[in-house]
């Protein structure tokens, strides 16, 4: 019986194509609406939150506004890792300096830290090596290159041992980073190239103390530890002065970015929901009129022997066969149009069907053809036969 009923919904299209699309026309431009702009926005969220992991977020930042006259050392940041809840430490300074290798001068930004900082970011080398203890404790004028400060000063040829004028101060390049392609380098667009820590505080003539230093925890499931351990020991360094610093988990970027886009998930779907409204309404509208003109169909589907529930059924697959069509229709369409945005972001994003979205497109079709189909078939099934049979239209 279920394949007959579908085989007439069928036929029942086809009878009046023009018609039969323009009623799936509203839930076609409802499943795009659905599919599209959730797709845009779930690749979207899962790019920035790629990006944002590559910041790291298993790590503190701290920066001390106002040290009270009694900056921070080296020791005491060496102090503070000795806690079983933190694992590395590394301080950050930066200066911007005049660089320069033959005849290629270029202002550049000049950082200076430990050998633990690249470990904390998971940075991997091109060449050579990253800076190391040795550096720092000796003071030793080395360097390690960003991809685009090599690029830029020695091309495609080998920089290791190569000398390079930082600032009026000769630096031995030790390595060459990788590519960086997160999103904090593509933030900064200065060329970067990085020194010992203690070698830039020489350079600075710094007198301050660290002022920025980023924290890892000893265990990924101790951060919380971790961080109240930070904000304790700044607390006492610090004469018990909250604003005298700042401390941000990176976690919480990572919490705060899915809960944006997860908002503007649900907005936009609740949009599209409401296309897939309309073009349901566009359903019913259709089918009670369809409904009218069979009328003497039903009339004679009755006098020999259709059951009211039959009549009733008959309609309502019909109402699903429609609704399932301009899904099926609009979910292709979505297809090709995440492709062609895909095409049109040139490698930046990638935006993909997803599965889920497909479903939830589905059963959104499937509800809307039930219910509103529902009304026109029970009209339908409804009808006494001698004046069904009487309808002269």
């Amino acid at each position: 019986m279920i394949f007959q009923s579908i085989r007439m919904a069928f036929e029942s299209i086809t009878a009046n194509k023009i018609r039969s699309f323009l009623t799936m026309l509203g839930i076609i431009i409802g499943v795009i609406a659905l599919v599209v702009l959730v797709s845009l926005v779930s690749s979207a969220s899962d790019s920035v939150t790629e990006q944002v992991s590559t910041l790291g977020t298993d790590m503190l930042t701290a920066m001390v506004l106002d040290d009270k006259g009694y900056p921070l050392k080296l020791n005491d940041l060496e102090r503070l890792s000795q806690h079983p809840s933190v694992g590395q430490i590394a301080p950050l300074t930066q200066m911007v300096v005049n660089a320069k290798h033959g005849y290629t001068e270029e202002k550049s930004t000049l950082y200076g830290t430990l050998s633990s900082y690249g470990e904390i970011h998971h940075w991997k080398l091109k060449q050579g090596r990253f800076l190391r203890t040795s550096d720092v404790d000796n003071s030793a004028y080395v360097c390690v290159l960003s991809i685009e400060a090599w690029e830029k000063f020695f091309g495609q040829s080998d920089p290791l041992g190569e000398t390079i004028n930082l600032g009026g101060r000769d630096f031995t390049v030790v390595g060459v980073l990788e590519e960086d392609t997160s999103l904090m380098s593509a933030m900064t667009t200065s060329v970067k190239i990085y020194a010992p820590y203690t070698v830039l505080t020489r350079m600075s003539a710094m007198r301050g103390g660290i002022s920025n230093f980023i924290v890892t925890p000893n265990n990924p499931k101790s951060m919380d530890e971790a961080e109240e351990t930070l904000h304790s020991f700044l607390m006492r360094r610090l004469k018990n002065d909250e604003n005298a610093f700042f401390v941000f988990n990176q976690s919480n970027l990572m919490e705060v970015v899915g809960t944006v886009t997860d908002m503007l998930s649900y907005l936009l779907g609740g949009i599209a929901a409401i296309s897939l409204l309309v073009g349901g309404i566009g359903i019913m509208n259709i089918m009670l009129v369809s409904v009218t003109e069979r009328t003497r169909e039903i009339g004679i589907r009755k006098a020999i022997g259709a059951t009211k529930s039959g009549i009733l059924f008959q309609f309502l697959i019909e109402a699903l066969v429609v609704s399932l069509m301009g899904c099926a229709i609009g979910i292709l369409l979505s297809f090709g149009l995440l492709q062609i945005a895909t095409l049109i972001a040139k490698g930046l994003i990638t935006f993909n069907l997803s599965l889920q979205i497909v479903m939830i497109a589905v059963a959104f079709a499937i509800a809307i053809g039930v219910l509103f189909g529902l009304y026109p078939a029970y009209k339908a099934a409804d009808k006494h036969p001698i004046e069904a049979l009487r309808y002269e239209g």
